[in-house]
């Protein structure tokens, strides 16, 4: 069911925000973005790094990958529970915006890692401000193109990754000045397109500030599955799990997955926990 992870591509039907707030963030991120390329200091972009794809490349060339995959040392997959209490992330990959699950999340209070990628943000400006905005979501990389992450091409679901350590930069660096103009601060947290890397690629993230966070749980398919088989995920989803989900694929059954089982797991005292709140456990 993975292999349909983040793939299938479909026009969003929400509603944006007022003309005049979105005006508002789209001048402050224009400004905040003009500031980066004029080599300004933006959070988490420190003069004259604004390219650190050459001292990366000089320190790790050469170097083979020896793993491949979702899981391996330096992806963060789950945390250390203090009672029930599970953490929850989704993929905005190039596609809609499901305002029906954001809905279930904020009126529930659920805090989340939203993984938004350059395409996305670029198609719905409006929500990605707006998203950035809410206290609840902390705003993760999600990627520039949204390919697997590699220094040698290797692929995923026939998704061509990463040819090398510039590359690997590109795909991650470029979307981490998009997010900090739009947020006013560098995302700590990183997810590539199909949530696969090699160990090279895993070390290049870490150096450029970020941590992948990758998954036990995974929530709803790749948003292929129905309501019901979505909320059986998330309740069957052992303490410390880090469940992924989809909030790009509207037509899809995760938004009501989630709306049936959060209640429920809330009433049999299920805490919704930030990561970055328990990922030092």
């Amino acid at each position: 069911m993975f292999s349909t992870f983040c793939q299938r591509v479909h026009s969003s039907g929400a509603l944006w925000p007022s003309y005049a707030s979105q005006m508002h963030s789209r001048r402050r991120f224009l400004t905040l973005a003009a500031g980066t390329a004029l080599g300004v200091a933006v959070a988490g972009a420190p003069r004259g790094w604004a390219d650190p794809a050459p001292t990366l490349a000089a320190g790790l060339a050469g170097r083979a990958p020896t793993a491949w995959g979702t899981t391996m040392p330096g992806i963060v997959s789950s945390f250390k529970p203090d009672g029930k209490q599970i953490a929850l992330t989704f993929d905005l990959c190039p596609g809609g915006y499901d305002d029906a699950l954001v809905k279930t999340l904020v009126a529930n209070k659920i805090p989340a890692v939203l993984f938004l990628n350059s395409r996305w943000i670029d198609k719905h400006f409006g929500q990605a401000a707006e998203l950035a905005a809410n206290p609840l979501f902390e705003i993760g990389n999600h990627g520039t193109r949204h390919v697997p992450l590699s220094v040698t091409g290797r692929s995923a679901y026939g998704i061509a990754g990463t040819r090398s350590v510039n590359e690997v930069v590109d795909e991650v660096w470029t979307n981490h000045q998009k997010i900090t103009a739009l947020t006013g601060k560098a995302p700590t947290w990183f997810r590539t397109g199909t949530a696969h890397y090699d160990d090279v690629a895993v070390a290049i993230v870490k150096q450029l500030g970020e941590t992948p966070l990758g998954f036990t749980v995974n929530g709803d398919g790749g948003a292929t599955l129905k309501p019901p088989a979505v909320a059986a995920n998330l309740t069957a989803a052992a303490p410390g799990s880090i469940v992924i989900s989809h909030m790009n694929h509207p037509e899809a059954g995760t938004g009501a997955g989630y709306a049936l089982a959060v209640p429920k797991m809330l009433a049999a005292g299920w805490q919704f926990v930030a990561v970055s709140a328990v990922a030092g456990r």
